[in-house]
């Protein structure tokens, strides 16, 4: 079982950057591949990163690529997606989630357990 809480999410100018974090609870949180998620106003929910287990693959969403990089810290039980040159369309409730398949996953329906999500609203 993880339970994972999202946080730094807010109101930020297009061009300017932000960091999220994503804090899990338990003792074998180096043992899930983490992911982050966002879904605007009135779409679906899309995939943005992930990251493995160890934090040696990671995999990016063309429209993020170059922009956010997902990183973690193990030791800490935190996983970071750190956003710079955002773009008013990276506007939406941004989720961070696990699980334990070992590969890179891009299907949200293949993560077992979610956190409740923090806004990130890119002003133009």
């Amino acid at each position: 079982q993880v339970q994972l809480v999202e946080s730094g999410g807010g109101l930020v100018q297009a061009g300017g950057s932000l960091r999220l974090s994503c804090a899990a609870s338990g003792r074998t949180f180096s043992s899930y591949d983490m992911g982050w998620f966002r879904q605007a106003p009135g779409k679906e929910r899309e995939f943005v990163a992930t990251i493995t287990w160890s934090g040696g693959n990671t995999y990016y969403a063309d429209s993020v690529k170059g922009r956010f990089t997902i990183s973690r810290d193990n030791a800490k039980n935190t996983v970071y997606l750190q956003m710079t040159s955002l773009k008013p369309e990276d506007t939406a409730v941004y989720y961070c989630a696990a699980n334990s398949l070992h590969t890179i996953v891009v299907t949200a329906t293949w993560y077992d357990y979610w956190g409740q999500g923090t806004q990130v609203t890119v002003s133009s």
